[in-house]
């Protein structure tokens, strides 16, 4: 064998430097999940800096002909409390922060390893030690003690760090630096605040502006205040204020109503002193807002009923019993992975699938979605960091909805399937809504694709009414040992709030060419392989303050839902003639006047495009502003003033929460009979890379081409629009007659989207469950039933589940039964 040195310098000159901003994968293999801590090390290419298992760093050499790795190997250190303490262990300390790994948060194990690095050099393995080093020229020396120095020096530490979560951590407001504060001589006591409204002495809140000291918001169990400060804020627009009874010389709990969310304000003691409150001799006599999150999670039970806790649960281990490292709020992702790779379609794709995508797999597998789809296991750094490129919320640390994030990757899932299986496919199917006119009794039909259900919790249906009112008298009445009862909400209430027909008000009938009463039933037009059930605990309070409900739901093991297929058009039964509603335009606008058109309708197609760039249509302003003043995105005001036909605030909010979840929600205002948005002519080029991903969907070029201008050529807003967009679709190009344009011409007409149908009965497989008071905050888990035995995902913890919480699941997962 060659001399190890001589060998070195060799391959010297593949040896790159990394530079500040070169990504060198030193923690996780790109085709694998192993690690520096597996059997085998991890090998850093010294060219490319990717990193690889010991049983794919022979592939990435014959494929490359890289030969110089750097081989890192991790050995964990034996805890000092695990030789002291033997099988004892000390007793846990109560969070006081919300935090995660963090000196007062929820506790994780943090293990301490010892890394041992050293180069390699591929094909014979031959190893260079830092000794070897010692004897070589200084230019070889140099080079590769550099490369290892930049390696150290770019981990936090030798101890593999946990991520940490800190739900503390808060911005300074931009409003504190040059805050306005009123001369009015307002002084506050040191203690005995009260409401200047309501005379409530807790949750008291002063305005750092004006020194007004008012009541804080009411919670979602009743208790807090009754919205004074809030209410003072929407009249006044003072955007800051310090909770009264948090002020300490250490800080104090400081809101910003203008941002909405808890903030830092560096010239607090300033403020403070602006009111006469010396911050440094004020002392704490209230619970901080953390505090109060923490209390509510123990006090209503959450985390403890669904993490098990009071139970001693059996660690599990094998295949498809591996869990997920947390990587700073990433549990959202890890239970909704953990249960989509328990479905067969995502099986076969991406797992049985594993050799022939790491033999495809690009020069750079970590920006591969096949390649990171397949990787399910330890810490899926890799992953995580594909998926959640260029989103705005899931490229963040931040904590998610997990309902957001499936439709989310699904959606990936549906762009980066362009032929071959579709495991997304699994969980597609077709809705049906059949609006019935009350006055003429004729009716439409529309179908639209769906990927799951989403119930309504109707609270009025509680079985446990009595306790529930029960509990709020005794809070009204300021009794402290009130018990907080969860309301027992039947699942058929919940089923039935979905089946049974919605009254529509302002329905405009094109049978009687007015406004009327209408009445929308929504079934099913196919019955997916896998249903997805979410329960909309996500909600809105009368003050538009977002709230979570806590609710118990008596969900089913099995499913039968062949009562709620979809039967079509009825035998005599008329529909209602495809006259669109008359449209809401400026009166003011001369359309004739546009590069010469007169009104002749052979002109109309020609000349529409123009019309939809020049002609605005007429939204209430002041509805429009109130509905942005509740905090939702000025796009979708528009839409629900323009297609409740202007008619007030209540149409427009409930158009609001109808369609909250629509994937266009934000998006611009197209007028119908307009096939672009802003910034988009119908004649602008499309991409044919995202034509040809769309029509690999099942839809035809004119319709992928109709979605692609209508969201300004962007593929990932066109394939949302394109699936919440269906009736437009099924209506384009009709000619005269009423034929399609393909028809016509002879063709067939385009197909639709794809979907399995078959029996509408199920059975429950898997759940996710949430913990906390809302979407942003709190901790999800997932159970999984596997062989007849629930199992509980927690992150990197996989056990038996002892008594799995159906009934507080957010997320529910059925599988067809075969009949």
């Amino acid at each position: 064998m060659a001399d190890v040195g001589e060998v070195l310098m060799s391959v010297l000159s593949t040896i790159r430097v990394p530079k500040p901003g070169d990504r060198v994968h030193k923690d996780e293999c790109a085709l694998s999940f192993s690690s520096p801590d597996n059997e085998g090390g991890l090998y850093v290419c010294m060219n490319s800096f990717l990193g690889f298992g010991s049983q794919y760093v022979d592939r990435h050499h014959a494929r490359t002909g890289q030969r110089a790795y750097l081989h890192i190997t991790r050995t964990r250190k034996t805890k000092e409390e695990d030789i002291n303490t033997g099988s004892g262990h000390p007793p846990k300390k109560k969070p006081t922060r919300l935090a995660i790994g963090i000196e007062g948060g929820f506790d994780v194990e943090q293990e301490q390893y010892e890394e041992d690095i050293k180069v390699v050099i591929l094909p014979d393995r031959q190893e260079v030690t830092s000794e070897d080093l010692t004897t070589m020229p200084d230019v070889v020396k140099e080079r590769v003690r550099y490369f290892v120095c930049f390696l150290e020096t770019d981990s936090v530490s030798h101890t593999l760090q946990v991520q940490q979560w800190d739900g503390e951590v808060r911005q300074e407001s931009r409003h504190a630096a040059d805050l306005k504060q009123l001369d009015n001589g307002v002084k506050i006591p040191p203690s005995g605040w009260r409401c200047d409204v309501c005379d409530l002495q807790e949750n008291i809140w002063m305005n750092l502006t004006d020194g007004k000291v008012l009541c804080g918001r009411r919670y979602f169990d009743g208790t807090g205040g009754n919205n004074h400060a809030l209410l003072h804020f929407q009249q006044t627009g003072y955007p800051l204020a310090v909770k009264l009874g948090t002020i300490t010389p250490g800080g104090a709990d400081v809101y910003s109503y203008d941002e909405d969310d808890m903030v830092l304000d560096s010239k607090l003691p300033e403020h403070l002193a602006h009111f006469g409150i010396n911050m440094m001799t004020m002392e704490k006599t209230e619970r901080t807002m953390t505090e109060l999150e923490i209390a509510v999670n123990q006090r209503v039970g959450e985390w403890e009923v669904i993490q098990e806790s009071g139970t001693t649960l059996r660690p599990l281990f094998g295949p498809g019993l591996t869990g997920m490292k947390n990587l700073g709020n990433s549990c959202y992702l890890n239970s909704v992975m953990q249960v989509l790779f328990t479905v067969p379609d995502f099986q076969s794709k991406y797992v049985s699938n594993m050799d022939k995508i790491i033999d495809d797999a690009p020069s750079d597998p970590t920006q591969d979605f096949k390649t990171q789809g397949d990787q399910i296991g330890i810490a899926p750094q890799m992953f995580k960091a594909l998926v959640g490129r260029g989103h705005p919320e899931f490229s963040t640390n931040r904590q998610q909805d997990a309902q957001e994030f499936l439709l989310h990757f699904i959606n990936m899932v549906e762009r980066n399937c362009r032929s071959g299986a579709n495991p997304s496919e699994a969980f597609r199917f077709l809705v049906e809504e059949r609006i019935v006119c009350q006055e003429s009794q004729k009716a439409k039909y529309t179908q639209r694709v769906d990927y799951m259900v989403q119930l309504p919790v109707p609270m009025d249906q509680a079985t446990n009414t009595e306790d529930l009112q029960e509990a709020e008298r005794r809070r009204e009445e300021g009794d402290s040992a009130a018990p907080t009862v969860r309301a027992q909400i039947p699942f058929t209430a919940c089923m039935a709030a979905l089946s049974e027909p919605e009254i529509l008000t302002d329905f405009w009938s094109s049978a009687v060419q007015a406004k009327t009463t209408a009445t929308k039933t929504t079934r099913f037009a196919s019955f997916p392989d896998h249903l997805v059930i979410q329960i909309k605990k996500f909600t809105f309070g009368l003050d538009w303050v977002p709230k979570k409900l806590d609710v118990s739901i008596d969900v089913p093991d099995t499913l039968d839902l062949s009562g709620l297929r979809a039967t079509g058009q009825q035998p005599g039964e008329e529909l209602l003639p495809e006259v669109a509603p008359p449209s809401l335009v400026t009166p003011d606008v001369e359309v004739k006047g546009i590069l010469g058109y007169h009104g002749n309708e052979e002109d109309d197609s020609l000349y529409s495009p123009l019309l939809c760039q020049s002609v605005s249509p007429v939204l209430d302003d002041s509805t429009v502003s109130q509905l942005c003043e509740m905090g939702f995105p000025l796009e979708a005001c528009k839409k629900a003033v323009y297609y409740t036909g202007n008619t007030g605030i209540d149409a427009a909010m409930n158009w609001i929460m109808g369609h909250m979840d629509d994937p266009d929600f934000s998006a611009p205002l197209v007028l119908p009979g307009c096939s672009s948005g802003p910034g988009t002519t119908p004649t602008e080029s499309v991409s044919e890379e995202h034509l040809a991903t769309i029509v690999s969907m099942g839809f035809s070029r004119d319709q992928a081409t109709k979605a692609l201008r209508a969201t300004s050529n962007v593929l990932d807003r066109a394939v949302d629009w394109i699936f919440s967009h269906l009736d437009d679709l099924e209506s384009m190009d009709v000619s005269e007659g009423g034929r399609s344009a393909a028809e016509s011409e002879g063709r067939d007409p385009p197909p639709g989207p794809r979907v399995r149908d078959g029996p509408g009965k199920y059975e429950l497989f898997a759940f996710v469950s949430h913990m906390g008071t809302s979407t942003m905050c709190g901790h999800y888990v997932c159970h999984i039933k596997k062989d007849q035995q629930w199992v509980i995902f927690n992150d990197q913890k996989v056990c038996a589940s002892e008594k799995p919480p159906k009934d507080l699941g957010y997320l529910y997962f059925y599988r067809r039964v075969a009949e």
